[in-house]
């Protein structure tokens, strides 16, 4: 049946046709030639369109897509440095998505304004919608049609039994199903399926939970990285994250009081067959204070460790080989683990190593030094080619250092990354037959440098270290109930169908009274003529056919034809 033979047949059905629906009637266009729209009524043409269901749709569709260049291309609030390198790899495109505020999409004027619309277009359709609802809930099931026959479910049969108590055991029968039924004149008149509208209803008002929550955790949320070697620990302020950043309603004094140690990490992997390397254990065991109670947890990847509104998840690891660094006198003026960062997935690592303060060379001038350190934990060995990894446990360690002299420009101002030389002043040590210096060296060995320099020993001991994220997300509870709620309204909205039932008993010109029986649903479904036939085969235990009657038919799906009458 198409749309608009279901609206005829409502039109013709009167009161029991309608209101199956709370959605807004559609005021028809006007005639051709007929008074325009003024001022006022533009705003309601354009209020009335903005708060359709349609609209509603296009607006969450469009901000389905406006999302997909803020999960392609790099965001400046989550990277700067990978924005930066995309903005150097593409010259080109970088003007155009600067203009299409590309770097920024969920701050962007455009993404707001389709955020903002949709919040307008939800509001403004739920709420005369649950109004209309209210009303329903209030009303009475209307009487039956004169004609029932006309209707999408009928059944008819003759019976002995009195029309009342044929329309009292209908009434029963239908409560009993849980149909709100009463008697209306000559029939019962029952409904049932109630909970589709509050499903519908339930559904958008969830989207806008979403919203909402999703609104509230960008601008109170917080979230920042600290990369932890075995032994050191971490305390929640703002001067010992490596980076953070927050919703712009965010404030310090918001970060939830809490430190934690890194006790030991524990990595195992694969070892044979075409996941070889996969990790297989992954967890850092720590332990943490709140409040004055120390405790201790395992963070595991997707297991964060939860402190108050804070959490603390595991995202990533490496190693930290233990160096010390002496001067020409003997004098140590580096130890301690340094971390490598991982540039594969078998943990091959780089990163530099810099001294900063207390080193002198051979005349007794404060000069300082700097390593470019490349670290495998599972060497191929010598004569195989290659100082990349082979496996990502710590298996056969090597180390290759090449040293530097002179001023790391540490005190320059600009910022530097901590894993990285500048080398723009400073010197490559030299050997004796004047080859830059670099040596591949094992757990235990030095490297002596030239002229007295000093020494560096790759001791033997090498820590790991684990970067955690921690992290403040209000709004992340409140999206969780509203996605429940959304899939709960939505299963309702979908598989809950409204219908009326009317049972009517009349006395036949011949003194044996005539049951009629007919359904009408909101959509077409097979289900309504079965819940219909099932009814009168139940329904047949107080009223039986006649003797000469013959047996209740099928409930069935006649056309609907001409006008029904009240």
């Amino acid at each position: 049946m198409s749309k608009t033979d279901t609206t005829e047949q409502q039109d013709n059905l009167g009161e029991a046709g309608a209101q199956l629906s709370t959605a807004p009637v559609e005021e028809r266009a006007s005639v051709i030639g007929g008074p325009t729209l003024g001022v006022v009524g533009w705003v309601r043409w354009f209020w009335r369109q903005l708060t359709s269901m349609r609209v509603a749709l296009i607006l969450l569709f469009m901000l389905s897509l406006g999302a997909v260049p803020g999960s392609l291309i790099p965001q400046t609030s989550a990277d700067e440095l990978k924005v930066q390198a995309f903005k150097d790899a593409h010259k080109t495109l970088t003007p155009l998505y600067e203009k299409l505020q590309f770097f920024d999409v969920y701050s962007s004027v455009w993404f707001s304004a389709i955020y903002i619309l949709l919040f307008v277009s939800l509001i403004g359709c739920i709420v005369p919608r649950s109004w209309q609802f209210v009303g329903q809930l209030r009303s009475r099931p209307p009487g039956a049609p004169k004609r029932l026959d006309r209707l999408p479910a009928y059944t008819t049969w003759r019976t002995e039994a009195e029309p009342e108590q044929v329309r009292e055991a209908a009434l029963t029968l239908l409560k009993g199903r849980r149909f709100r039924a009463l008697t209306a004149g000559d029939a019962a008149a029952a409904e049932k399926g109630y909970l589709r509208e509050a499903g519908n209803l339930a559904f958008h008002v969830a989207l806008i939970v979403m919203l909402v929550a999703f609104a509230w955790g960008q601008l109170f949320k917080s979230e920042g990285g600290k990369l932890i070697v075995e032994g050191d620990g971490f305390s929640n302020t703002l001067t010992q994250y490596d980076d953070f950043k927050s919703g712009s309603q965010f404030g310090i004094d918001e970060l939830e009081p809490f430190s934690f140690k890194l006790d030991s990490f524990n990595g195992t992997y694969e070892k044979n067959g075409p996941q070889r390397g996969t990790p297989r254990t992954f967890e850092a065991a720590v332990s943490y204070s709140q409040g004055g109670t120390d405790k201790k947890a395992v963070i595991r990847v997707n297991e964060p460790l939860e402190v108050g509104d804070s959490k603390v998840y595991l995202i990533a690891h490496g190693y930290a080989p233990v160096v010390t660094v002496k001067d020409g006198r003997g004098k140590t003026v580096f130890h301690g683990a340094v971390p490598l960062l991982p540039i594969d997935n078998n943990i091959t690592s780089t990163g530099a190593i810099k001294v900063m303060d207390g080193y002198r060379d051979k005349n007794g001038k404060k000069e300082q030094l700097g390593f470019q350190a490349f670290f495998v934990p599972t060497f191929a060995g010598a004569g195989a080619g290659t100082m990349f990894s082979q496996f990502p446990a710590l298996d056969f360690p090597v180390m290759a250092l090449t040293g530097f002299h002179g001023d790391l420009r540490v005190n320059s101002g600009l910022p530097q990354n901590v894993y990285q030389l500048d080398k723009s002043k400073m010197k490559q040590f030299m050997d004796a037959s004047g080859n830059k210096l670099a040596q591949r060296m094992l757990p235990g060995e030095t490297m002596t440098l030239p002229d007295g320099a000093g020494s560096i020993t790759f001791e033997k001991d090498v820590k790991e270290w684990a970067s955690f994220q921690i992290s403040q997300q209000p709004g992340n509870g409140l999206a969780l109930a509203g996605a429940i709620a959304a899939i709960a309204g939505l299963t309702g909205s979908l598989f809950i169908q409204r219908r009326r039932i009317w049972v009517r008993a009349v006395r036949g010109e011949d003194g044996v009274t005539v049951v009629e029986m007919a359904g009408l649903g909101r959509s077409e479904s097979a289900k309504l003529p079965e819940e219909l036939g099932d009814l009168a085969v139940a329904l047949t235990a107080d009223a039986p056919p006649a003797p000469d009657a013959a047996p209740v038919p099928p409930a069935e799906d006649p056309a609907p034809s001409g006008e029904a009458d009240k």
